[in-house]
């Protein structure tokens, strides 16, 4: 059954809407085949867009709400065609169809493990095997060790991702900014090989952004890059936060009219330093930094809209967003949680409820006019922990209690002199190494030890630790307790790209890192 056997008059009510949209031959396929010849979820939307006579990210939450539990209904009902799925969902004890969103959050979360478990090798957790054909297989450019992490997707409904998420992409983030009758355009420095999922995934968002035209760069040169900025008319660049930060040196040579002409710059890999920012927008006089959130699992988590907020938009009908607890409950509006994803478009591979690492505050969604969508605001890596003896403190929130100490104390902004920082965690010795690269490493090493040296830094330490507990486990700890851990601050400045802070194998600078 496809859309155009739909009758031509939909029902009025929200329900019967959805229920119209996903009726119930298609909500409870019997076999793997019949999975096959399932119509879209992205035919779904565009048949409620033409019915609601609203774009799908401007139709009510009320019925975007229907509309995604009934897809994951029906993904549940697919799911438990695979035995190894079926298996699970019995022994979490979800054995009849999610009738509510609070039902759907008794579903089992799904971790890295077993999405290593289910789609590689064999993959056995795939619905329609991939002997079948017609499927893309990515895997994780951050993974560091031997083992390839990586997840399979149809390509039919992978071409449907792209298309939503760029339409979203070019009217909610970038069509302010890149104004004009010129030519726009719309780069990416990510790299496009070695099945590393970002350049081929964000590649095609990229290129599914209407009125743009797209240069899959990879990693540049100067030259290069000078090259690209001469082409007539306002320009987007995405790249890794370290992609990112290196244009400002890259571009130190470019005409005014080429810097002129850069508008936006896109970073994924969650934070993109203070200091890195200012040497931007000093370089480039017209430039919005916004942050693009993806994963291999989902190439479009969440896009930061304006410069004003730091919040990140979903797009509507691309995932289902949830940000939970230890128990995989959703947080309250303004708690912090773990970012959950399960991806709406994956008939053939679906993979639901996937820890994907990452700490977020959930934030009040947008009501409208206009855009109606799920807001949320990155805290952090899952792994991004200071273990003190037996005690855990978020090292992003100790990383800004100990920038406002040493700011307010006028020893330093780390903000402004900082490119990169590092926490490592001696746990034999006791010792948390604050690592941050800087120009000026002779001065602000003699600067610290004159204004604090070790007693001085102790006191910075022990002051600002326990403010990086969260609202809920500020009891937890106060300067006493963490006297008792016997732990000490080393703050350590550094030469730019030195062997003293680690990186991943693609560059990226972990914000923890542990040694014996």
């Amino acid at each position: 059954m496809n859309n155009s056997q739909l009758t031509a008059a939909p029902p009025h009510g929200t329900q019967e809407l959805v229920n119209w949209l996903i009726p119930d031959w298609e909500l409870t396929p019997q076999t793997v085949d019949a999975v096959t010849q399932l119509p879209s979820f992205a035919s779904k939307m565009r048949e409620a867009e033409r019915v609601c006579q609203t774009p799908y990210s401007e139709i009510s939450h009320e019925v975007q709400d229907a509309l995604v539990l009934r897809r994951l209904q029906q993904m549940y009902h697919t799911m438990r065609l695979n035995p190894l799925w079926r298996e699970r969902l019995d022994a979490a004890g979800v054995i009849d169809t999610p009738m509510s969103y609070a039902d759907w959050q008794r579903v089992p979360l799904s971790d890295k493990d077993v999405q290593r478990d289910m789609f590689t090798g064999d993959r056995p957790g795939m619905v329609v095997p991939h002997d079948r054909g017609g499927f893309e297989v990515v895997a994780s450019g951050g993974t560091s060790g031997g083992t390839p992490l990586e997840i399979v997707y149809s390509l039919r409904e992978l071409q449907d991702t792209y298309q939503v998420a760029g339409r979203f992409m070019g009217t909610y983030q970038l069509e302010r900014y890149l104004q004009g009758v010129d030519p726009k355009w719309l780069l990416t420095t990510l790299a496009d090989y070695q099945m590393w999922s970002s350049g081929t995934m964000v590649g095609g968002v990229l290129q599914s952004v209407p009125g743009v035209n797209y240069i899959g760069a990879g990693p540049v040169t100067a030259p290069v890059l000078e090259h690209m900025f001469s082409y007539r008319g306002p320009k987007a660049l995405m790249g890794i936060s370290a992609g990112i930060a290196i244009l400002a040196e890259l571009g130190q040579g470019m005409s005014e009219k080429s810097r002129e002409s850069f508008r936006v710059a896109l970073y994924g890999s969650g934070v993109l330093p203070q200091r890195k920012r200012v040497e931007l927008k000093a370089l480039y006089p017209n430039l919005a930094i916004l942050s693009y959130f993806a994963a291999t699992q989902a190439e479009t988590i969440g896009l930061q809209l304006t410069e004003a907020s730091p919040a990140l938009t979903a797009v509507p009908g691309l995932h289902l967003i949830e940000i939970v607890d230890e128990n995989g409950r959703w947080v309250s509006e303004g708690e912090e949680g773990e970012l959950v994803v399960t991806r709406l478009h994956a008939h053939e591979a679906p993979l639901l409820r996937l820890k994907l690492g990452d700490r977020m505050i959930r934030r009040p969604r947008l009501e409208g006019p206009g855009l109606k969508a799920q807001q949320f605001e990155f805290a952090g890596r899952t792994g991004d922990v200071l273990h003190l003896n037996d005690s855990q403190y978020s090292a992003a929130r100790a990383l800004t209690s100990l920038r406002e100490e040493l700011k307010a104390g006028g020893v330093v902004d780390l903000d402004e002199v900082a490119h990169e920082v590092q926490f490592v965690n001696h746990r034999e010795d006791k010792t948390i190494t604050l690592y941050a690269a800087v120009d000026d490493v002779i001065g602000l090493n003699y600067r610290t030890d004159t204004m604090l040296g070790p007693q001085g830094l102790h006191r910075v330490f022990v002051t600002a630790l326990p403010r990086s507990l969260s609202l809920f486990n500020a009891g937890e700890a106060n300067p006493f307790s963490i006297e008792k851990t016997g732990y000490t601050l080393r703050l350590v400045f550094v030469p730019r790209y030195s062997p003293e802070i680690e990186r991943t194998a693609v560059g990226k600078v972990p914000l923890v890192r542990d040694r014996g």
